[in-house]
């Protein structure tokens, strides 16, 4: 019996439905014979939510496993808390290698904004070697990048033209990670240069990572934003689709809606996108709130 293709993710309750999007795209453009067992980092993803995702799913080819949020961070681990409006359950990718069973030799961790257009066994085995991971360039290309890279690049010894990954789509060695203790290192150059947070944790990971990844073919990570003939997979880095004031390439919300009409979620609208800029006002709130409580 073939080894299962095992995925990790994480998600709240406001994004569940962008979760069940993204499974049902795997799901249904898997063609290998090996099962796909789907670990899901749950962070407040309601019971009714849950069951809608789970009965979306056919169990012929995929598993969940769920994850409560707060029995995968050890409790002597406190998350930074930096100043942008992403919610904490970013940071929750930093865990995904010690969700799995210990014989697992590989994940692929997902961020829940993205829609798979192709078999995902072909990331699976991708070849990356004794690698930590595999990943693909940002929007801004290089750490030295004056929006979207390392902001402190310099002050790091690091130069200017060194590539800068993305982490929403992770391709990754589990006993690398886990031997190389990566999570505590990024959660410290966090904490180091806090100031200089911009991406959450995805900054911490350019740190720590920075030409120690495999890059991968861009189209496994596809902004939205860019049109594409043929992606493998889209990422939806922007306003997510489920929002009325969605400004990607529309051909791309098309493809969600199709993947999401599958799903307990069928007749879904747009909605309006001032509930994006409710939920942003929130998670700046909880991230106030969680400096004056510790």
């Amino acid at each position: 019996m073939q080894n299962p293709i095992t995925i990790v993710a994480a998600s709240d309750n406001h994004y569940a439905i962008l979760l069940a999007a993204l499974i049902k795209s795997v799901e249904v453009n898997h063609k290998t014979p090996e099962k796909i067992d789907f670990h899901i980092i749950d962070d407040g993803i309601s019971a009714r939510n849950r069951q809608k995702i789970q009965s979306s799913v056919d169990p012929q080819i995929t598993n969940l496993h769920w994850h409560p949020s707060k029995s995968v961070v050890p409790a002597d681990v406190k998350l930074p808390v930096d100043h942008t409006a992403f919610p904490l359950t970013t940071y929750l990718r930093l865990f995904g290698p010690y969700v799995v069973p210990q014989d697992v030799k590989k994940i692929i961790y997902l961020d829940v904004d993205m829609i798979l257009t192709t078999d995902i066994s072909r990331l699976y085995h991708t070849d990356i070697g004794n690698n930590i991971f595999g990943a693909v360039q940002d929007v801004g290309k290089i750490v030295s990048c004056s929006w979207g890279g390392v902001p402190n690049w310099k002050e790091l010894g690091m130069q200017a033209d060194w590539k800068y990954f993305n982490a929403g789509l992770l391709l990754i060695n589990t006993e690398e990670w886990r031997n190389k203790d990566i999570t505590n290192k990024v959660l410290k150059a966090m904490y180091d240069n806090m100031a200089h947070v911009n991406f959450a944790d995805q900054y911490g990971m350019n740190v720590v990572l920075v030409e120690k990844w495999v890059e991968l073919d861009p189209k496994w990570n596809w902004f939205a934003n860019d049109f594409c003939e043929d992606p493998f997979l889209i990422h939806f880095l922007d306003v997510k689709p489920i929002f009325k004031n969605y400004k990607s390439q529309p051909a791309f919300k098309d493809l969600f809606y199709k993947y999401l009409e599958m799903t307990a979620w069928k007749g879904h609208k747009p909605v309006s996108g001032y509930l994006r800029l409710f939920r942003k006002a929130v998670n700046k709130l909880k991230k106030r709130t969680s400096k004056l409580l510790t």
